[in-house]
């Protein structure tokens, strides 16, 4: 896919990338000034000539998404000892971040709230992944920006999870609540972490997971009860419009700084009093 097409479909995914162009060649080994290439997190589409230099541009494109960096950057390579050329030169490239940094968002459980919550969150500046293993759970129609995955184990899942996710559970039973709770926990590398339930259901799993050796201070940054208490009421969309409202105000705190931690967010807002359902 050329560098034009790859843009296109990575902006319309939402997915960040950085745009690196030759802009001045000079030396007895020139590259095609105006040449381009996008490079993702995980992709790279066209080439700048290949060899060492294209591997440099690499890196420093995953450091600049890495980073979630929003400004541009020029760099100048002399080419030659520093990128095992036999010939000198000088190659400078312009690195242009291009799309937003956007939340990751996984929700697990296509009950009545995450039917009434996914659409919602589709809405914000973010990726949604929806998680069950009851396919028949999941509507007809599935917003745009969602991902469906129907998993025989959601647990499985977990490893897949982007750095920096908000993560939200709420499936058909208890014990699975536990035991992606721990998982996602054991990760620990989370922006926002909430389970769906009341305050007895909180101390149970507490209980629970000091039981397995979890540290208290980590605990303290699941959400739960989720949601905001200043949105009342207990039906699911109630409950979904409160769910969705926390989320905003933590990733307004932290959008674009890939923050590994609820922890002060958390502290910012308020305790819910949503009861468990």
């Amino acid at each position: 896919m050329n560098w034009i097409s790859a843009l296109a479909d990575l902006q319309t995914q939402g997915e960040a990338c950085v745009l690196v162009t030759i802009i001045e060649e000079l030396g007895s080994t020139p590259r095609n000034a105006g040449s381009k290439m996008v490079i993702s997190a995980e992709r790279i589409f066209d080439t700048i000539g290949g060899g060492h230099l294209e591997y440099k541009a690499m890196e420093i494109a995953r450091e600049m998404l890495a980073s979630g960096s929003q400004n541009t950057r020029l760099e100048r390579f002399s080419l030659g000892a520093s990128l095992g050329q036999c010939c000198g030169g000088v190659n400078v490239l312009l690195f242009e971040p291009m799309g937003q940094p956007q939340a990751h968002i996984t929700v697990f459980g296509a009950g009545h709230v995450g039917r009434a919550l996914v659409p919602l969150l589709a809405s914000l500046p973010c990726r949604v992944r929806w998680i069950d293993s009851r396919e028949q759970e999941f509507p007809a129609q599935i917003p745009s920006g969602v991902r469906k995955i129907v998993a025989e184990d959601p647990l499985d899942e977990i490893d897949e999870l982007p750095k920096g996710s908000y993560c939200i559970v709420m499936t058909h039973n208890h014990q699975l609540d536990l035991e992606l709770t721990a998982a996602i926990l054991k990760r620990g590398d989370f922006a926002y972490f909430g389970v769906i339930g009341s305050k007895t259901k909180r101390v149970k799993f507490e209980h629970r997971l000091r039981d397995r050796g979890f540290d208290p201070a980590l605990l303290q940054r699941m959400r739960c009860p989720m949601g905001l208490s200043e949105v009342k009421g207990k039906l699911p969309v109630e409950i979904a419009v409160s769910i969705a409202a926390e989320v905003i105000a933590t990733y307004n705190v932290n959008f674009g700084q890939h923050s590994a931690s609820a922890e002060p967010v958390a502290k910012l807002l308020p305790v819910s009093r949503r009861s468990e359902v």
